[in-house]
């Protein structure tokens, strides 16, 4: 099952984020229009708009990982 989250990052937020994403042993993967980068990789993170929600996309879960994405949802 794929999960959906709409999420605000600031570039400060990047490192952590991709620590966070790294530590699944599943996809993850975030998109802004057409553009999806995997969410594990610090430079495809880095090419995000981030004055834009982006889209969050994973296909497994993670208590841990979900209590970080609560952290940076939007609603």
């Amino acid at each position: 099952m794929t999960r959906e989250r709409k999420i605000r990052m600031t570039p400060a937020d990047i490192c952590d984020f991709v620590n966070e994403a790294s530590k699944c042993d599943f996809d993850v993967k975030i998109s802004h229009n057409h553009y999806i980068v995997n969410a594990k990789s610090v430079l495809g993170v880095m090419g995000l708009d981030f004055r834009a929600i982006l889209t969050l996309k994973y296909t497994g879960h993670s208590d841990e990982f979900e209590r970080y994405v609560n952290t940076l949802a939007t609603a």
